[in-house]
C-alpha cells in the first residue's frame, strides 16, 4: 500500500469527524475568494460601528466657504476640476455642494447600505422559511391556496411595487393627524431617518424566493424516512418542521439569502437616487450618487466615489455567498 493511499482513510476520517457544519466551514474557508469578500464584509460592519470615531466630521457638519472643494491629488486624477474646484486639503477626498466631508458621509453611509442589507436578510430568511415550511409541510389545499398568493405577488414587478408603496407611504403619512397609527408610524421613520418604510418595502416583497426554495425542499424531504420515522413515533408538526426539515433547508436557504443581499443594497441605493430613499441629511450611497451625477461632467469624483463604495460592498456579499453556496453544497462533500 503506498503513502497516498494510507492517507485517504484518515483523511475521509477526520472529514466525518467535523460534521456538516465544521465540513462546511473548512471548505469556506479554503475559498480565497469568499475569505476576501467575508474579510471586506466585516471591514465594512467595523466601519459602520465606529463611523463616529473613524470619520473625520459629522456627516450633516457644512463648510459653505469650501462648497465642492477637493484636495490636490483629486484634480490629478480628475483634471477637468482644476478650472471650477477650490483646492483645499481639509477633507480627504473633498466635499459635496453645500461643504460636507465626502469621507464622512461615505463612512456613514455604510450604516444605511449595511442595516438595510441585514434587515431585508433577516425579513426574509424569517418570514419567506415559514412561510415556506408551512406549505410544503401540510401540501394539498394549504399548499395549493399559499402558493397562489405567492404567484400573485410576483405578478407585479417587486421594484415597481417597491416604488409606489413608498411614494404612497410618504404622501399618505406625512400629513398625518396625531394620535393615529399612520402618525406614528410617520415618526418611527422620521427617527430612522426614513428607513422604516424601506423595510417594509422591500420585506413584502423580498420572502416569495426564500418561501419557494424552502417549499421544494420540504416537498422533497417530508416524504423520507427520517419524517416518516418522526410521524411514527408520534412527533408532533411543528417539531417534525422545526427539528428535522428546518436544519435540512437551512443550508440552502442561508445561501439564496446571502446572494440576495446585494439586491437589498441596490434596491435601497435606487430608492435613494431617485429620491424615495432615507431622509435628507442622512447619507446614503444613493443619495450621493444623485448628487453628484447633477455636476459629474464638472465635480465626476462625486458621483464616481459613492459607485466605488457600492461597487465594492455588492462584490464582497457576491464573493461570501458564492463561497457558502460552494461549501454548503452537499454534492462537493468529499471532494476536498
Amino acid at each position: 500500500m503506498t503513502n497516498s493511499e494510507m492517507l485517504i482513510p484518515e483523511a475521509n476520517d477526520q472529514q466525518k469527524e467535523r460534521g456538516l457544519w465544521m465540513d462546511a466551514l473548512y471548505r469556506l474557508a479554503q475559498n480565497k475568494a469568499s475569505l476576501i469578500g467575508g474579510g471586506m464584509v466585516v471591514l465594512l460592519v467595523l466601519m459602520a460601528i465606529f463611523a463616529n470615531y473613524i470619520a473625520p466630521y459629522s456627516f450633516s457638519e457644512q463648510d459653505r466657504q469650501l462648497t465642492d472643494a477637493v484636495p490636490q491629488w483629486v484634480t490629478v486624477i480628475f483634471p477637468t476640476i482644476k478650472p471650477y474646484a477650490e483646492v483645499s486639503d481639509k477633507f480627504p477626498i473633498g466635499a459635496d455642494y453645500v461643504g460636507r466631508d465626502m469621507l464622512s458621509r461615505l463612512i456613514y453611509g455604510a450604516r444605511i447600505s449595511l442595516v438595510v442589507a441585514f434587515v431585508g436578510a433577516m425579513i426574509s430568511l424569517f418570514i419567506g422559511t415559514i412561510y415556506g415550511l408551512t406549505s410544503g409541510f401540510f401540501g394539498g389545499r394549504v399548499d395549493n391556496l399559499m402558493m397562489r398568493f405567492v404567484d400573485i405577488m410576483y405578478a407585479f414587478p417587486s421594484m415597481l411595487m417597491i416604488i409606489l408603496m413608498m411614494a404612497f407611504f410618504r404622501s399618505s403619512f406625512a400629513e398625518s393627524e396625531p394620535g393615529t397609527l399612520a402618525y406614528v408610524m410617520n415618526s418611527i421613520d422620521q427617527r430612522f431617518g426614513g428607513m422604516l418604510f424601506i423595510f417594509i418595502g422591500i420585506g413584502i416583497t423580498a420572502w416569495m424566493g426564500t418561501a419557494r426554495l424552502a417549499r421544494g425542499q420540504v416537498l422533497s424531504l417530508r416524504e423520507q424516512e427520517f419524517t416518516l420515522a418522526a410521524k411514527a413515533l408520534g412527533a408532533s408538526n411543528s417539531r417534525i418542521i422545526f427539528k428535522h426539515l428546518l436544519p435540512n433547508v437551512l443550508g440552502p436557504l442561508m445561501i439564496r439569502v446571502t446572494l440576495s443581499i446585494p439586491g437589498y443594497i441596490s434596491t435601497e441605493a435606487f430608492l435613494s437616487f431617485i429620491g424615495l430613499g432615507v431622509n435628507a441629511p442622512t447619507p446614503s450611497w444613493g443619495s450621493m450618487i444623485s448628487d453628484g451625477a447633477v455636476a459629474i461632467r464638472t465635480y465626476p469624483h462625486q458621483a464616481i466615489f459613492p459607485a466605488i463604495a457600492l461597487s465594492f460592498t455588492m462584490f464582497a456579499f457576491n464573493f461570501l455567498g458564492d463561497g457558502l453556496r460552494d461549501a454548503l453544497d452537499p454534492r462537493l462533500r468529499g471532494t476536498q
